[in-house]
């Protein structure tokens, strides 16, 4: 019996341990709820995920059903948020549209994330040609703003929700590319490093075993900042009509077609409007929180 409480023990004190480790998921975790703006971000962001997979369940009306007579109707009990120029249901229609601005904009940024994290790392630790020949390409791509940047590419590639995602990954990669090169850059001189190589490890072990886990909580900042910028774009670019297109309804989308509308009918581009303020608001409070607990100065 004493046996069996001292493992207990033991393992409390491990889990407790664990969670006052720095940098670890647990000890993250812990600050992020300290911080209340981080968490009303954390509810906004499970609200609208959680009503856009139940929207087909819980709303009265699908986002796909015409019915002109309900034509620009006003948002009233039987439709809160009130009807677009077909009669649709203008709240079934931005529930159901979170699963499109959503998933670009997290589709865009694991590629950018990706892509990024290969060329810093190759780049970094290889240093000479291969670094000046990769940061000079990186150096052309960041000549134009992300957003015209994927606007060009997703013209060259064709309309549709995969070369949306594509050309947002892409105009937004450089970014994740360079942070991963300086990271590499401040530890490749490093002691394990030496070891490592000492020990005759391929340079792909080393890379990826012990270059990248410990360049990666920068990145964890970046991929949570960059989620709000890439939730816009996604929704500038379907506004533009090069990302998801009618009858889908997409925020930017609903925006696009209810522009013309605006004078009279204002709240079919108000609340497709509020919604992506809403999430860009969630992304950015969890990303600031997110910085806060991995920057050292702001630690106890």
């Amino acid at each position: 019996m004493r046996k069996i409480l001292t493992e207990k023990h033991a393992i409390k004190g491990e889990r407790e341990d664990r969670s006052k480790k720095v940098g670890s998921l647990p000890y993250i975790w812990k600050r992020i709820c300290k911080n209340p703006g981080a968490m009303m971000g954390i509810i906004l962001l499970c609200l609208i995920v959680l009503m856009s997979i139940l929207a087909p369940f819980i709303l009265k009306y699908d986002y796909m059903t015409v019915n002109l007579a309900n034509k620009f109707a006003l948002p009233s009990w039987e439709h809160p948020f009130g009807c677009d120029e077909l009669g649709r249901d203008i709240m079934a229609r931005v529930f159901v549209g979170a699963r499109y601005t959503l998933s670009i904009g997290v589709g865009a940024v694991a590629i950018s994330t990706t892509l990024g994290i290969l060329i810093g790392a190759v780049s970094g630790y290889f240093g000479g040609k291969i670094d000046s020949i990769l940061m000079r390409i990186l150096d052309v791509i960041q000549a134009f703003p992300a957003l015209v940047l994927a606007i060009a590419i997703s013209t060259a590639l064709g309309q549709g929700i995969a070369n949306c995602i594509y050309a947002i990954g892409l105009a937004y990669m450089p970014t994740f590319a360079r942070l991963m090169r300086a990271n590499i850059l401040s530890i490749r001189g490093s002691e394990f490093i030496e070891a490592a190589t000492a020990i005759n490890c391929s340079t792909s072990r080393i890379i990826f075993k012990h270059v990248i886990p410990n360049t990666i909580s920068p990145l964890i900042v970046q991929v949570s900042m960059s989620l709000a910028n890439a939730g816009l774009s996604a929704a500038a670019m379907s506004f533009l009509g090069l990302g998801v297109r009618e009858p889908y309804p997409e925020w930017g989308t609903m925006i696009s077609s209810a522009r013309t509308f605006i004078r009279d009918y204002p709240h079919m581009v108000i609340i497709p409007g509020l919604f992506i303020m809403i999430s860009v608001l969630s992304f950015n409070l969890i990303g600031d929180s997110v910085r806060d607990a991995l920057d050292p100065k702001m630690r106890d």
